[in-house]
């Protein structure tokens, strides 16, 4: 990951975060935005610490899941613009490692290669959208919303764009940023914005329940098939076939792929190593 090296993960215990909270429970690991008051708008010290949670869970073999959820009624209302505009509205965190580059949400979240998914129940604005794109499934309350208001403020949402673009049509993604609409979560569900619309009551539920489905299936596996997806869309179709031949050739020699063989034919549980 550019923004931080796997050495920079080793002083993760004794990073003490200001805006977000951090859980491992087995194979999952939970980041919370936890900036409620304000809520949950990232400053640049907030992104770092968003950013370098994701690269403890990149970086950690053990982690085969990252859940993403939020404190308060506002999942992420944006970018705080006075902390990034005014630094002396920006609270450093000095238990931090130095990030090796700017800040940005949508590359941090390209760059996990894991399986992560955001609970989502509050409205998500603006810069909200790094996040909830970056995630490989999205579950939403119904009553949570959607809403790209920067035109509002006499600014454009530019890298939310790039995040956008692998999920939503050009032209959706012009509308939403032109109107500033708030869209409702069954809207954000037809439009593939998000993945699974649930009741407030059992959102919790549905995601542990996916979440634990994760940790148990093969996570070489599902890292080299995401890196596999990546790499392709910047490949002429014409090679696309012959690249992934051969990464699952590279798989099959794998002592996941041989312990996945073997517990079929055994009729057991495979115990993965991640080898």
């Amino acid at each position: 990951m550019r923004f931080y090296t796997e050495e920079d993960i080793r002083a993760f215990d004794n990073v003490r975060f200001l805006h977000i909270k951090t859980a491992k429970a087995g194979h999952l690991f939970t980041i919370t935005l936890a900036r409620p008051e304000k809520r949950n708008a990232f400053t640049p010290t907030m992104a770092e610490e968003i950013i370098f949670a994701l690269a403890c869970a990149h970086y950690e073999a053990d982690i085969r899941c990252v859940v993403l959820k939020a404190e308060g009624p506002v999942f992420c209302a944006g970018a705080d613009l006075n902390a990034f505009h005014d630094a002396s509205a920006n609270t450093i965190n000095p238990t931090l490692p130095a990030i090796g580059e700017e800040a940005r949400l949508g590359d941090a979240f390209n760059e996990l290669l894991k399986p992560c998914i955001a609970q989502i129940e509050g409205p998500v604005l603006a810069g909200g959208f790094l996040m909830i794109c970056g995630c490989t499934f999205v579950f939403s309350v119904r009553e949570a919303t959607f809403s790209l208001p920067e035109v509002k403020r006499g600014i454009w949402p530019m890298q939310v764009m790039a995040s956008l673009l692998p999920v939503l049509p050009q032209r959706k993604i012009l509308e939403m940023s032109v109107t500033g609409k708030a869209y409702s979560g069954q809207e954000a569900l037809e439009m593939s914005l998000i993945t699974h619309l649930v009741d407030k009551d059992a959102i919790s539920q549905e995601v542990d329940k996916l979440a634990s489905q994760i940790c148990n299936s093969a996570p070489l596996a599902i890292q080299c098939g995401m890196r596999g997806l990546q790499k392709i869309q910047n490949l002429p179709q014409s090679e696309q076939h012959a690249f992934l031949k051969s990464e699952l050739d590279k798989l099959l020699q794998t002592e996941d792929a041989k312990e996945g063989a073997l517990a079929f034919k055994e009729k057991r549980e495979p115990i993965w190593k991640g080898k």
